[in-house]
């Protein structure tokens, strides 16, 4: 037998996997998203976003693969970050927002598909949020923030230095917000932009209030858009608006489309231009507006006024990014349900429900979409071992268009995830994903860490999870549960936790380490335990509850939650929850893990950034100050100039060497 074709065939294939995930590379992956399929269904727009670790931040660049396949074209430079492409109705341009420039602020640029260098569409000075194409490609509805006085040509305050920046003057109720800052009565309204002319845009919308996410009629003379105009800062309500897209008066047509309490938004239009749809909460109740999925519901828009029809009332599951499908006889959207996010099509008469793609025994997550008019749709799609890459959608399944990590991925052993299902103290089922180490061995039992998400109405799903896989490359196995107050499970599980943090979710999540135990997986001896936000918030409880777990890292957590009103960005769901501290303290305190501080025996690192006003540091600085007082071990990190998001890739490495680090010094001692 000649084995020397057979050798020559091997040698041509990809070199086998011969190493685990570190550090490192977590900035060589790349993120890919926002797919924009082309009019004519051949073209897909995108982005990809990429650390950069020698420049401390992350740049993002547009590309565009052919739907049949094909080598990626790069649409714009590396020196300069682009975002939100967005195709003209005819298909000849590609819109997008960019800031060149030290000093730039965003604007809109255009590119010929056919090539050629970019073209700066608006100079507007205090730059540009957003922006959609008008149907016939003539105008753009943009997104764009109030001037500041500087903007304006306002010199008045110059201070003892050209540079000396004005005081804060504040007559809010909700005057922070993490990201911002300090808030003022600036705000963001529509304005119109004549592409042909490029005359200055016009402003269509006015007032003390925030209009957001316009959407063209298909004929082009309306626009819908969100807006919360009652009493604004003093509660969550949104609805959806129309104005005329010629407006000359600053919203003077502006008409009122949704009226029922609580955040209706995101509106879109059917293509006969009849009907609004839009996501909406099903009540007004508080515990509705923060625990309960949303809805996907039509409205008339004709001036005689319409009574909303919701398509998915009996679903008990969230649904969002809703489209029209060409005919307009359906919608598609995404379908958060039980650790899967689903691509499904909605009958817009009846709501019955198709699962598109999504789940299944690969364990497809779908993060994204965009169609064409033709019917071609693009789907972002992610699973444990694949990070975001787009995929069409075709009769016989999804076909993978982009590999963007292909060669990173290919030289990776990686972790292996399996769904775990089991009971509750009380008997609740529960649903958790448990990763092993990339060498795992049967019979062996692991280190292991609990991992619990922020939120806490949000999910753990099958989507390539960095942390956990970079955890299980350092031979932790990986506990990461959905407990109750997760979203994907429906309304009563969720609300399951309303006033009441920290008993629940808490038995939930002991509960999942328990059948990682019981599975002969996790060293019940070797457990250790964190997470980010309400991540941290629970862990927090964890460890006042028990002193089985050896570490424990709290990132952006809250703990004496009194001290946060008026402090964080929270008021109003914290006084739907509690009701105001000064009436409810009883309520506050009750469910406030600082007061069980000195029942702390596990080592643990508080973790923040010094500019969250989401979950302001002030929690961990309390914690560390309170178990440094006590004698325990414990250390604070505090990452300069940071918000709720640890935005800077360098402070991004830093955490993660820390978890690692902070770990192994207790969970693995002799290594």
């Amino acid at each position: 037998m000649n084995i020397l074709p057979i050798l020559a065939i091997l040698a041509q294939g990809p070199a086998p996997a011969t190493r685990v995930l570190t550090v490192d590379d977590l900035f060589r992956i790349q993120r890919v998203s926002d797919p924009r399929v082309s009019p004519d269904g051949r073209w897909v727009a995108y982005v990809v976003a990429t650390p950069d670790l020698a420049a401390d931040k992350s740049t993002s660049r547009i590309w565009m693969v052919a739907v049949a396949g094909g080598d990626p074209i790069p649409l714009t430079t590396k020196a300069s970050s682009a975002s939100s492409p967005r195709w003209s109705p005819d298909g000849k341009y590609l819109g997008f927002l960019a800031t060149r420039g030290e000093d730039a602020e965003s604007q809109v640029w255009v590119l010929n598909r056919l090539g050629g260098e970019a073209e700066q569409l608006t100079t507007v000075k205090q730059g540009v949020g957003s922006f959609v194409w008008s149907p016939d490609g003539g105008r753009l509805a943009l997104e764009i923030d109030d001037q500041t006085p500087e903007q304006a040509g306002d010199t008045s305050w110059i201070g003892a230095k050209a540079k000396t920046q004005r005081p804060y003057v504040i007559d809010r109720l909700q005057f922070k917000r993490d990201g911002t800052g300090y808030l003022d009565r600036r705000r963001t309204h529509l304005y119109v932009f004549d592409v042909r002319s490029k005359a200055a845009a016009r402003q269509i919308t006015s007032g003390d209030w925030d209009d957001e996410g316009p959407a063209w009629s298909p004929d082009g003379r309306l626009i819908a858009f969100t807006s919360n105009r009652d009493s604004v800062d003093g509660n969550d309500n949104s609805d959806v608006w129309i104005v005329a897209s010629d407006d000359t008066s600053k919203g003077a047509t502006t008409r009122r489309i949704t009226s029922e309490p609580g955040p209706d938004g995101n509106p879109v239009w059917s293509p006969d231009g009849k009907w609004l749809a839009y996501d909406r909460q099903p009540s007004g109740e508080p515990i509705a507006m923060i625990y309960d999925p949303g809805q996907l519901a039509v409205i008339g828009v004709d001036a005689g006024g319409s009574r909303p029809r919701p398509l998915t009332a009996a679903l008990d599951r969230n649904i969002r990014a809703e489209r029209w499908a060409a005919d307009g006889k359906s919608l598609y959207g995404i379908l958060e349900d039980e650790g899967d996010n689903y691509l499904v099509r909605v009958d817009a008469t009846s709501g019955a429900l198709t699962r598109l793609v999504g789940g299944g025994a690969d364990g497809r997550s779908v993060n994204g979409y965009s169609s064409g008019a033709d019917g071609t749709i693009a789907v972002l799609i992610s699973a444990p071992h694949l990070p975001n890459e787009i995929f069409a959608l075709e009769a016989a399944g999804p076909r993978q268009v982009t590999r963007t990590n292909q060669a990173l991925l290919d030289s990776l052993r990686l972790a292996d995830v399996r769904e775990l299902h089991f009971k509750s103290r009380d008997g609740t089922a529960v649903e958790a994903f448990l990763y092993t180490p990339p060498d795992y061995q049967a019979g062996r039992r692991y280190p292991t860490l609990l991992r619990i998400h922020g939120g806490p109405v949000s999910q753990y799903d099958r989507s390539f999870n960095t942390e956990a896989q970079l955890f299980a490359a350092r031979g932790y196995a990986v506990v990461l549960t959905n407990p109750r107050g997760s979203s994907g499970y429906g309304a009563r599980f969720s609300r399951a936790i309303f006033a009441d943090w920290g008993n629940k979710d808490f038995d939930d999540v002991m509960a999942a380490v328990d059948e990682a135990v019981r599975l002969g997986i996790a060293d019940a001896n070797r457990v250790g335990v964190g997470g980010w936000s309400y991540g941290g918030i629970l862990t927090n409880y964890v460890i006042t509850k028990t002193g089985r777990f050896k570490a424990a890292i709290s990132g952006a957590s809250e703990a004496l939650y009194t001290s946060n009103y008026g402090h964080d960005h929270y008021q109003n769901l914290w006084e739907m929850e509690l009701g105001v501290p000064w009436t409810h303290q009883r309520a506050w305190d009750r469910i406030s893990p600082f007061w069980s501080v000195a029942k702390i025996t596990t080592p643990t690192l508080w973790m923040g950034g010094s500019s969250d006003w989401n979950v302001p540091i002030m929690n961990s600085e309390q914690m560390y100050q309170a178990m440094r007082r006590l004698g325990r071990t414990t250390q604070l990190v505090v990452y300069p100039g940071q918000s709720h998001g640890i935005g800077k890739p360098t402070y991004q490495k830093d955490r993660w060497q820390r978890y690692l680090e902070w770990y192994g010094r207790f969970l693995k001692p002799d290594l």
